[in-house]
């Protein structure tokens, strides 16, 4: 059954227009208690958001259409969408949800659910709360209300456990870090993990004013940060997005390191430490890192893109680790979820194993050359029905052999084809990316 308002992370869109109002979200929040009271031991509902200025009018209509429902409404303000996982498991509430449209403008917003241990809601509790939504909205009688209450210990609590996830002992005196929150939700967290263990922190994007999380900061706009680390001299730099659940790093010579890259190093010091029997990626991650993987006696399986779908694969397999390039990683045997603090933590603990800086640490990975081109298409194309462009992709793949790899997929956002290339010859894989991307084309546009 196809879900009329969830996507792959929730819901989203742009604020004033369906269903991202203020209306919509009071339904939604009675629909979501109607559905998710009923299996629950308790009553509790866990409300967490970054920091756009939308978000105060979507924490009072949820909470309003949750009361409505009979729920007891926790609110902890801006957290990052794994605190709000962590807290919905260590408070036994019901569900946590998250007012967030994570690395997009403060234009846009939505909202993320968790169940009551901490993993995000299965597609039937989806589609039972979407038969809820449209029903006309229902208010208990005053006795059976619920209410609301401020959990104001909260940004501790998740600092705390953050530190946790690390080998006991870990010091990072002396290490210099830029730390670039994207005026999101980690700006009164991450700052604080790191200094609490030893770092040196300069700030970047900790001055949230509702319209500039994502601004020019963060791990989709890197530039500052990779300036900063060099001014400064630092050791590394890390930057999370609007919402706190990924992550990209710089090294001390203000390289970009993608979350393919990070992933490889936490798999490769978990191996030594704790065990590490595989590692799920996405049809995206880069070759150059299956590779690698393997070099370590690692298991590599590719989940389809997106984090929800990393941890179905995960948990499959039995796998506690997996991530995406964009830099969602898991650490499942930590956490529920992506969460940005705990994978970085994760990272310097492993330097601090190795003894390395971060970029010799991850030298071993060459990444291979990835070129990414989008063919706009007027109408959903099938592209497995085309001969032709079958017969491109074999032809592109017979001339990459076993040093490259070709992918095609249907934007799930988007009216668009993307066509992915990689290989060691970096020449090569723009010349085939080039000429794929024209048979599809064609095709689409037939």
């Amino acid at each position: 059954m196809t879900k009329k308002y969830f996507g792959t992370d929730g819901i989203r869109g742009e604020v004033g227009q369906h269903p991202i109002t203020a209306d919509f979200m009071m339904h939604l929040g009675w629909a979501a208690g109607q559905v998710l009271l009923q299996s629950s031991d308790t009553k509790r509902v866990l409300i967490g958001k970054d920091t756009r200025v939308s978000g105060y009018m979507f924490e009072s209509a949820l909470q309003a259409g949750l009361i409505a429902a009979g729920a007891e409404v926790g609110l902890m303000g801006p957290m990052p969408t794994p605190a709000v996982a962590y807290l919905t498991r260590t408070f036994n509430a019901a569900a946590g949800i998250v007012i967030s449209a994570s690395h997009n403008a403060y234009q846009d917003n939505g909202i993320k659910f968790f169940c009551g241990d901490g993993y995000k809601l299965l597609d039937e509790i989806e589609l039972e709360i979407e038969k809820h939504i449209d029903q006309p909205l229902e208010t208990f009688s005053s006795d059976k209300l619920g209410k609301a209450f401020r959990i104001a210990d909260a940004a501790g609590r998740y600092i705390e456990y953050c530190k946790s996830t690390v080998p006991r002992g870990l010091n990072l005196a002396g290490m210099r870090v830029i730390v670039d929150c994207a005026n999101g939700a980690t700006y009164h967290i991450a700052p604080k993990v790191f200094r609490e263990l030893g770092a040196d922190v300069i700030e970047l994007g900790t001055e949230p004013d509702g319209f500039n999380i994502n601004k020019d900061r963060g791990s989709t706009s890197p530039q500052r940060l990779q300036e900063t680390v060099f001014e400064e001299g630092a050791d590394l730099g890390i930057a999370f997005d609007g919402d706190g659940d990924r992550l990209i790093m710089v090294d001390r010579h203000g390289q970009l390191v993608d979350g393919d890259q990070l992933l490889y190093l936490i798999a490769k010091f978990r191996k030594e430490t704790d065990g590490c029997e595989g590692v799920v990626g996405t049809l995206m991650t880069n070759l150059a890192v299956e590779k690698q993987l393997d070099c370590l006696d690692i298991s590599f399986e590719r989940a389809n893109v997106g984090d929800r779908y990393v941890m179905e694969r995960m948990r499959e397999k039995g796998y506690f680790l997996g991530g995406e390039s964009s830099g969602h990683i898991i650490c499942s045997d930590r956490t529920t979820t992506g969460d940005g603090v705990v994978s970085a933590l994760q990272v310097l603990a492993a330097c601090q194993y190795f003894g390395l800086p971060l970029d010799e640490a991850i030298a071993e990975v060459v990444m291979y050359p990835q070129v990414l081109l989008n063919v706009q298409t007027q109408n959903k194309v099938n592209l497995q029905s085309h001969a032709e462009v079958e017969k491109a992709v074999l032809s592109a793949q017979d001339r990459l052999s076993d040093r490259g790899r070709i992918l095609l997929r249907p934007s799930g956002t988007e009216p668009l084809i993307r066509v992915m290339v990689e290989g060691e010859d970096s020449e090569l894989v723009k010349d085939l990316a080039k000429e794929v991307a024209q048979v599809v084309e064609q095709v689409a546009a037939a």
